[in-house]
């Protein structure tokens, strides 16, 4: 029989996936250019601010969570989020789109982020990863819906309707979804067993150990690589390969299908192989995609679907990595404090990659060259986490 608690999961996923329609951000950055006579850095500016924003309010969000509940908090940062894209409908310049869409958006996201994940835990404390790792699937998988919908409204109703559109539809699911969403009465947390040597970190002691910063260093990096490369999918393939917004739109949504994927299968990494080797792991497959793309990228799809799909993938799979890692290192009482400051690497990827694809693009003509950085990044990633990480496993077993 079907229980209440079953629920939570596929609404997490569908509130997610609004939220999620940021990776959709590519298929809006060429109409944004021609309605408001933007060049590639300037259209990159809106997505760069959000992701910022809601990095640095997730942390910040918790204690809002712990006083009113997922169900407001999801109520009021849902709301937040769909008057973002509605008040984006009305911008004339990109300082107007930046602050609607990138700031106010970016915390409305931040706001709502860890509700759904928080509740599905305190739900299923004995399928903990799986639970929360199902729901946050909604958020990479978004495009694979987003995308293709904004592409077919802009064509229709033009990119400022279409913000118009997606803002009220946002915040009628969200509303509504929300409504169900509550702890349960009792904890039914499992205890974890932790090894009688290991320790848990606060926040101070592990701001002064070495692999909090090789462990900062690599989430930066891996989320600058795959953001950078999610903000780029569309114009790249437009620009590059000469296919249509529609056609590139449509390889965006199954782009998603490999970032939603990313997250359960990184994590599965993380649990069976440890924290270095999945860096390595990611950091390699990342290598590789950039090698394919500067000696085949511009002039061979299939390459590109390969590259892409592969950057789409990984990122999902930092954000399992990361607070994998995080608990595993650092263990797991003090998790939510630590993981909300290793969060920050986050919003530093996404601060890098919108300015860094945009300049190097009105630089020197063509995106092809946004992956010479990031190969350059990725030897120097592998160096550090190879010569420096040491994994301290500090937790012997977790009920799943």
């Amino acid at each position: 029989m079907l229980k209440k608690k079953h629920l939570y999961i596929p609404l997490g996923i569908l509130i997610f996936m609004t939220l999620g329609t940021i990776y959709s951000w590519s298929v809006f950055r060429k109409p944004l250019q021609i309605a408001l006579n933007l060049n590639a850095t300037e259209s990159g500016l809106p997505y760069t601010i959000f992701l910022m924003c809601y990095a640095l309010t997730m942390p910040i969000a918790g204690s809002f969570l712990d006083k009113i509940g997922p169900r407001l908090t999801i109520i009021f940062g849902g709301i937040l989020v769909g008057i973002a894209w509605f008040l984006s409908s009305y911008a004339t310049n990109i300082g107007f789109l930046i602050f609607t869409y990138g700031v106010l958006g970016g915390i409305g996201v931040g706001i709502v982020y860890g509700a759904p994940m928080s509740v599905a835990a305190k739900w299923f404390p004995n399928n903990k990863g799986l639970a929360v790792g199902a729901t946050l699937a909604g958020f990479g998988l978004s495009p694979f819906i987003t995308a293709p919908l904004a592409s077919n409204l802009i064509e229709k109703f033009g990119i400022f309707s279409t913000f118009k559109i997606l803002g009220i539809v946002f915040i009628v699911i969200n509303v509504i979804l929300a409504l169900p969403f509550e702890y349960p009465k009792e904890n039914t947390y499992n205890l974890i067993k932790e090894n009688k040597k290991s320790k848990n970190y606060t926040l101070k002691e592990m701001l002064n150990t070495k692999e909090f910063y090789i462990l900062f260093i690599t989430y930066t990096i891996g989320t600058f690589v795959g953001l950078m490369i999610i903000g780029i999918s569309s114009p790249f393939a437009q620009n590059l390969l000469n296919i249509s917004p529609k056609q590139a739109a449509i390889y965006v949504s199954f782009f998603a299908i490999f970032n939603g994927i990313g997250r359960p299968l990184f994590g599965i990494l993380v649990d069976k192989f440890g924290v270095k080797i999945s860096i390595n792991v990611s950091y390699f497959i990342l290598l590789i995609s950039s090698i394919i793309v500067i000696l085949t990228g511009e002039h061979s799809i299939i390459a590109y679907i390969i590259s892409f799909s592969m950057f789409w993938l990984n990122l999902g799979g930092w954000l399992s990595i990361a607070p994998a890692a995080t608990s595993k290192i650092f263990g797991s009482k003090n998790y939510s404090q630590n993981y909300g400051v290793m969060f920050l690497a986050y919003g530093i990827g996404a601060l890098l990659a919108g300015i860094i694809s945009g300049i190097i693009k009105d630089t020197f003509g063509s995106y092809i060259y946004v992956f010479y950085p990031v190969i350059l990044l990725l030897i120097i990633g592998i160096i550090l986490v190879n010569l420096n990480l040491k994994e301290k496993e500090i937790l012997k077993k977790i009920s799943l």
